[in-house]
């Protein structure tokens, strides 16, 4: 896994445990930041050859990270900085998706933004709109994974997050009406426009890919 692939395809995980300490006194953004510089020295220092889960090991570095701010007692400093420059990754990543088709690189929003590889990864992801991880019926009811979880269970349940946020909606949906509301294939394939064999078929393919995504 390369320096930059493992940042921005993890800042999902990121956002995930900056979350977990959303309404404790610090702002989102500041714990969104040190979240970040969590998930850098995560992808810095992790060894592949240990047979680890990336997530197994970023997780405990990102969420100390975010620990060190409270302990610390106070915000990240330039967190304004970084919302102004997340404002200008918006609009840079914009310009470039319309002119080459495509999403920026880390590397390459930080050559147009003039910064390095990692304030460029901060701002990204600040820049995104959080991933969803929920889908709607029509009646508005949400699928969300419970947040709750003890802190040995946390690793998973944020791998499992950032997996069904990776998913295209109408998947989204199908986990929720199966899963959420206990649907039946033949009910779910009624709510999605599908036959109950296609929602079958869907239904295993989406449990194999979760289930390599969390090993």
């Amino acid at each position: 896994m390369d320096r930059e692939t493992g940042i921005t395809q993890n800042l999902g995980l990121a956002r995930a445990c900056a979350n977990r300490f959303r309404g404790r006194g610090i702002e989102y953004d500041d714990l969104y930041q040190a979240a970040c510089v969590g998930l850098v020295q995560a992808v810095d220092r992790f060894d592949e050859s240990r047979g680890l889960r990336f997530s197994t090991y970023a997780v405990p570095v990102i969420l100390g990270e975010v620990r060190r701010l409270f302990r610390e007692g106070g915000a990240v400093k330039v967190s304004r900085g970084l919302r102004d420059l997340s404002r200008k990754a918006a609009a840079e990543s914009k310009a470039y998706a319309q002119k080459y088709g495509r999403m920026p690189t880390v590397t390459e929003l930080a050559q147009r933004l003039g910064v390095d590889a990692e304030t460029a990864a901060q701002a990204l992801g600040a820049a995104q709109a959080p991933i969803s991880l929920t889908a709607e019926d029509d009646s508005g009811n949400a699928m969300d994974i419970p947040d709750d979880a003890k802190e040995e269970e946390l690793t998973d349940v944020l791998s499992l997050r950032q997996a069904i946020g990776k998913l295209e909606a109408q998947d989204r949906k199908l986990l929720y009406f199966r899963y959420f509301q206990s649907e039946t294939q033949t009910q779910t394939a009624a709510k999605l426009g599908m036959t109950q064999v296609q929602v079958s078929r869907r239904e295993k393919k989406l449990m194999t890919t979760l289930r390599q995504a969390l090993g």
